[in-house]
């Protein structure tokens, strides 16, 4: 089986990151195909830069598509999930969906906790599109808008802390998912991250559906010409003729069948 791991972000060391964590899960079972956006923002934080970058990433799976059999959108927010959904003719599993429905199986109810204010109403947004907004207690973050995303795992460790503690004291929440890539390593060590007894962190890597089929792990050279679109016969990005031909002909997503014959479910703090 071959994953295709898409970062619409820009940062490298995020893709290279998630690709460890999901090598690590997979061992020889799958293959993971991680790729990073070209273009675009090195982080994704607001409805608009997500609009830009979903569009990012529906080219980014259209121009690697061949031998692939399932998509992850890499993205807490899951950026251009819906649109995937409708194009293509595989599973695709969005982040943060997996993690609010992963959590939904662990408590009655469950918090996101991320690093800026910045997010607040997109991730609340993309929870509430799960249908799972009944049991949402909501987004908690620092007060500050402006963070160091490249060391806010350790430099806002303590407050993060202190923000998934309200989340199960004073919010209820019997889960807490930490939202963003930047968060990978923050809640390492389990239980210990929570004060508050009975509350659960949702980490980074919890995965509840076994990956089937060996492969080795490969990684797109941007640079081996892999990462260049291709154009389809009529001279159109493999993206546009998708759109221009797609004609639904059912409101449900169409599912190839994979080697193993299953979706594959992440639940991520990415």
């Amino acid at each position: 089986m071959r994953l295709l791991l898409v970062n619409p972000n820009m940062t490298a060391a995020m893709t290279d990151c998630m690709a460890g964590i999901a090598r690590g899960i997979a061992g020889s079972r799958a293959e993971i195909v991680p790729l990073t956006a070209a273009r675009g923002f090195p982080y994704i934080a607001s409805r608009a830069e997500a609009q830009i970058g979903g569009a990012i990433a529906l080219e980014m799976i259209a121009d690697n598509l061949e031998g692939i059999d399932a998509v992850i959108i890499a993205a807490f927010g899951d950026p251009g999930l819906a649109g995937a959904r409708e194009l293509f003719d595989l599973p695709v599993v969005g982040m943060a969906e997996a993690a609010a429905m992963s959590a939904a199986m662990m408590g009655d109810r469950f918090s996101v906790v991320t690093f800026s204010p910045l997010m607040t109403r997109w991730y609340d947004d993309c929870i509430r599109a799960t249908g799972l907004g009944g049991r949402f207690t909501g987004v908690r973050t620092p007060e500050a808008r402006e963070v160091d995303v490249a060391n806010v795992r350790t430099g806002l460790r303590a407050e993060l802390i202190r923000l998934a503690n309200r989340a199960a004291e004073e919010d209820g929440a019997d889960v807490v998912i930490l939202g963003g890539a930047p968060l990978r390593v923050a809640g390492r060590g389990g239980g210990a991250f929570l004060d508050q007894p009975g509350a659960h962190q949702l980490g980074g890597d919890r995965r509840h559906r076994r990956l089937a089929e060996p492969g080795a792990a490969r990684e797109i050279d941007p640079g081996d010409g892999s990462g260049t679109p291709d154009l389809a016969q009529d001279g159109m990005p493999p993206l546009a003729a998708l759109v221009a031909d797609h004609r639904p002909s059912s409101p449900l997503p169409r599912w190839r069948d994979s080697a193993a014959g299953a979706r594959i479910y992440f639940a991520c703090r990415i």
